[in-house]
């Protein structure tokens, strides 16, 4: 099992809860800039999980040029389905955010006084 998915399986829902906008502003000062931070997060996870999605399915590629020669692997379909089961990159990465566990650097040149 990949370390993305150890980290995420067990803790984080499927389901999308609302979430208090006051408590994301607490963590920077700036709602947006909260959701900003979640949203490059969610990106990054999104990209991690394709890799390794990919990665594994290349073990059961086979570079065949007919159509007829393709069949179905199970294992490829348990891992894709294991896959679609995961929780969205946007809530995992909101889950992070909230437990303190997303580092972020405070950009100076972007606040307007």
């Amino acid at each position: 099992m990949s370390r993305q998915r150890r980290q995420h399986n067990t803790s984080t829902s499927n389901n999308v809860e609302t979430r208090d906008m006051n408590t994301l502003k607490e963590k920077t000062g700036n709602v947006y800039e909260s959701i900003a931070i979640v949203a490059r997060r969610a990106n990054q996870i999104n990209i991690t999980m394709k890799e390794e999605l990919h990665h594994k399915l290349e073990e059961f590629a086979s570079h065949t040029d007919s159509l007829e020669e393709i069949h179905e692997n199970k294992e490829q379909i348990e891992i894709s389905r294991a896959y679609e089961r995961m929780p969205n990159p946007s809530l995992l990465a909101i889950q992070e955010f909230m437990e303190d566990k997303v580092h972020y650097r405070k950009n100076e040149d972007d606040l307007f006084e």
